[in-house]
């Protein structure tokens, strides 16, 4: 055998020849092959990244649902790279691919569209704590993305047998195809969250991404001569895309308490603002399970964890509030905690890290983050401590991508960081959440902070599933809370925090040192996850 011997025709292909769109690989138009090879790569990436934002504000972004996606987005390209193989070798016609590219563009772009009933139906499920139903809903939109995955995966092998004209070349156009491939895949992973999602939103980033694919099928059937009634219903489709997202804004994520007042994205988060009938204004994330921010103008306390960084320092002995002078607070998210602190201690400097710029915005604009003390730092909350010379008296650590902490806010060497910022009578206070029972969480903080710091106390949150976790850098004793809060005057907020905290916060040392976290070994994610599945237990099992 010559090694540059021609691909054998297809069967059929005499019947085949007889009509325009029926062409082998001997008269495959290059340009147009090479452009569906990149723009499946990139959107087939880009719709997994859009998937992961479609279903984030119901069932959140933990490592639970990057799993599934990632899983799934494989097993679906993987089906298709097999199928599209079988298929490529059967029938090798350049019309078919693109018809297969259109199909998956039209699908891609309608996803949003189509999970929406699905994803209400499961706040609904949430609600009745029917995790089962929750979790099915999760299934049912996932299942969308099977069609468009797989008719993806078969764009590379399809691709392949098209080009390939002999032996010789295969190797090459096998490897320059899958180069180009994965260079519409890098393009893929970086459009969207640097540019689409912040700049237009997810449901209009589906419409691009289908677009982007959509074009270059129909260019496809165009240069081979294949305007097919089909290709006529695909155009009029492109058209119903573009329209579409221009009939109005849509709510992403209904409110689970409240009247929706503002809802944006940003690379990092879903952000709802909502305001309550009494008018407090509650910022939400994401999933929407946990609120992390309050504000209400016409009153200071919020019965909630942001309240109780301001007595931390109640712990060192001999306690007087001109004893804090300097604070730093990671997590600030909309300045509930800053604003607290500003009330306890007056004016004094407080250093706020926030990852997301635009949750920032959102704090100044919704949640009156103006103090004018407050120095707002957008960064990682380590790399801050790492970078800064600064010393406080109060490290508050309220950092959470629900429901997970990062896992580099929760180690040994994380806190010995915090520890070498922290003054003389410094303490370190952290928000830790937890079910009614299980504290399983907070026991692996404290036991974690005990490593670091000579003694840890434990205040539960009477009004949130909440428990706030206390290091002193000097030694100190529990006796010294209640002493430090009956010496402070009427009507401080520091003293009215201090007094609901005896009387309902079980306020208790913790002295063991079972689990902790280091930079090489902090499983928090795993720990999470034993608690939402032990919770699920309980439920279908009372």
């Amino acid at each position: 055998m010559a090694s540059d011997q021609t691909l054998p025709a297809p069967a059929g292909a005499a019947h085949d020849a007889a009509t325009p769109v029926a062409l082998t690989a001997g008269r495959i138009d290059n340009l147009a092959i090479k452009l569906i090879v990149f723009f499946g790569g990139l959107t087939s990436v880009g719709t997994e990244i859009c998937a992961s934002r479609l279903v984030a504000p119901y069932f959140g972004d933990s490592t639970f649902i990057w799993a599934n996606l990632i899983g799934l987005t494989l097993a679906y390209l993987s089906l298709g790279y097999w199928i599209g193989g079988k298929v490529a070798d059967r029938y090798p016609r350049a019309w078919l691919l693109f018809v297969l590219t259109a199909i998956a563009a039209v699908w891609s772009g309608l996803v949003p569209f189509m999970s929406r009933p699905i994803l209400s139906a499961s706040l609904h499920a949430f609600q009745n704590l029917s995790v089962g139903a929750f979790y099915g809903s999760l299934v049912g939109v996932l299942l969308l993305f099977s069609v468009p995955i797989t008719l993806l995966g078969f764009v590379t092998p399809y691709a392949i047998r098209l080009r390939v004209h002999g032996v010789r070349d295969a190797g090459n156009v096998a490897g320059n195809t899958y180069a180009l491939s994965t260079v519409g895949s890098i393009a893929g992973s970086f459009l969207p969250v640097l540019l689409l999602i912040p700049w237009i939103g997810t449901t209009r980033t589906f419409l691009v991404l289908a677009l982007l694919l959509l074009a270059p099928s129909l260019l496809g059937l165009l240069r081979l001569r294949a305007l097919t009634p089909a290709a006529g219903v695909a155009v009029a489709t492109a058209l119903t895309l573009v329209a579409l997202p221009l009939s109005g804004h849509h709510v992403i994520r209904p409110a689970e308490a409240g009247q929706i007042i503002y809802e944006t994205e940003s690379s990092d988060n879903y952000i709802q603002v909502t305001k309550t009938s009494d008018g407090t204004v509650n910022l939400i994330l994401n999933d929407g399970h946990a609120i992390h921010s309050v504000y209400n103008p016409n009153q200071l306390l919020t019965g909630g964890p942001w309240d109780y960084f301001m007595v931390g320092s109640c712990f060192n002995p001999g306690f007087e509030p001109d004893q804090v002078h300097r604070a730093l607070i990671i997590g600030l998210a909309g300045g509930t905690a800053a604003r607290q602190m500003t009330a306890a201690y007056g004016p004094i400097p407080i250093d706020g890290v926030e990852i997301d710029p635009k949750i920032v915005e959102v704090g100044r604009k919704y949640f009156g983050m103006t103090e004018p003390n407050l120095n707002v730092i957008v960064n990682d909350g380590r790399y801050v401590l790492r970078t800064t010379d600064r010393t406080y008296d109060v490290i508050g650590v309220d950092a959470y991508k629900q429901p997970y902490i990062p896992f580099q806010l929760t180690t040994k060497e994380f806190f010995t960081e915090v520890s070498d910022h922290l003054s003389p009578s410094g303490v370190a206070v952290m928000n830790v959440g937890r079910t009614a029972t299980d504290y399983r969480l907070v026991k692996a903080m404290a036991s974690t902070m005990r490593s670091v710091f000579p003694n840890v106390y434990l205040i539960d949150v009477q009004a949130f599933d909440n428990t706030m976790v206390i290091g002193t850098k000097q030694p100190t004793r529990l006796a010294n809370f209640a002493a430090s809060v009956a010496g402070l005057p009427q009507g401080s907020p520091i003293r009215t925090v201090g007094e609901m905290s005896l009387q309902t916060g079980k306020v208790r040392e913790w002295t063991s040192r079972a689990t902790v976290f280091t930079d090489d070994h902090a499983p928090v994610e795993w720990v999470i996850n034993q608690i939402i599945l032990d919770a699920a237990r309980e439920e279908a099992h009372p």
